[in-house]
């Protein structure tokens, strides 16, 4: 990897600034992400613990869900403990190395996530406008093929940004008016030419949000026509219950995302945190109450399994 100089003497590590202000915002702050954080990672590794323990929803939808909620651990993971020891005020300074490492994991993630929400997507457009051959179209090989793809694409297509990243020269300052390391951070303080980062971040972008916003955009089209078609308002409420959850994260994940890349020149780097902070926190938060609380399977599995517990004691 490459290193920029500064007076001669390499430059191995950077500053987060996290969020300005006093100790005490500093600390409000710290308890807002923490409680978020614990919530977040309780949150879906219930969801993951009721699908593995219930083998009614072994079903190709909620493989994918599993699949949503390790990812969401992970993602929220990779970027919140080095922000929590930032608003304690004891772990501003990162090595490039690590730096480079968060990049990576964070945006790898985040492809991931997009990805994964299409394949959901399509997964509710064949169950809702292909009821009779859902099961032989998607069965165990074609869900793992297409959650293993999911993974391997994002994690592969984001090396090419962490690699030219890496060969960019830091001649300093080597502050980043953020809470974690991103694109925008390594173009606005590097001393050589980013063209091949900004280009390689255009391209991947289309590839990573635009295809897979197609994909659910269409899917939910189709579903939607599908479902106003059905005759008995019963089937129509059940038809809408089975992608209700999924369509709500996928408005909130692709809200979040038009903010943070389709955003106003005139936007302050403290409101691209603040919305930087509903993808890595909120929503990973908000994953898990939105498919037990949207979703009558998992709120019958949920209720049926405390009566159970109920009976056993």
């Amino acid at each position: 990897m490459n290193t920029g100089k500064r007076n001669g003497t390499n430059l191995m590590e950077f500053i987060l600034l996290g969020f300005p202000g006093s100790q005490y915002l500093q600390m409000s702050i710290f308890m807002l992400f923490l409680i978020m954080y614990v919530m977040a990672l309780l949150g879906n590794m219930a969801i993951i613990i009721l699908v593995i323990a219930n083998r009614r929803l072994h079903t190709p939808m909620y493989f994918f869900l599993c699949n949503l909620s390790f990812l969401e651990i992970w993602y929220t993971t990779a970027s919140i403990p080095k922000s929590l020891a930032i608003f304690l005020g004891r772990g501003r300074s990162i090595s490039f190395t690590n730096c480079i490492i968060q990049f990576y994991f964070v945006f790898a993630l985040g492809s991931t996530e997009y990805f994964l929400l299409s394949v959901m997507a399509y997964d509710r457009y064949l169950a809702i406008c292909y009821p009779l051959c859902y099961s032989s179209i998607m069965d165990s090989q074609l869900s793992l093929q297409l959650a293993a793809g999911s993974w391997l694409c994002a994690f592969l297509i984001i090396l090419i940004p962490a690699i030219l990243i890496s060969r960019l020269t830091f001649c300093g300052p080597n502050v980043i008016n953020h809470f974690c390391c991103n694109i925008d951070s390594w173009i606005a303080i590097s001393c050589t030419s980013t063209s091949e980062v900004e280009i390689a971040a255009f391209v991947i972008s289309i590839f990573v949000i635009v295809c897979p916003c197609v994909i659910t955009f269409l899917s939910y089209i189709f579903i939607i026509n599908t479902i106003l078609h059905i005759p008995s308002a019963q089937r129509k409420q059940k038809a809408f219950s089975t992608c209700s959850s999924h369509l709500a994260v996928v408005l909130i994940w692709y809200g979040s995302t038009i903010f943070l890349y389709v955003k106003l020149s005139n936007m302050s780097s403290d409101m691209n945190k603040m919305v930087n902070i509903l993808n890595t926190v909120v929503t990973p938060l908000l994953n898990p109450f939105i498919y037990t609380l949207r979703n009558k399977e998992v709120k019958d599995t949920i209720r049926s399994s405390l009566v159970w517990k109920k009976m056993k004691g």
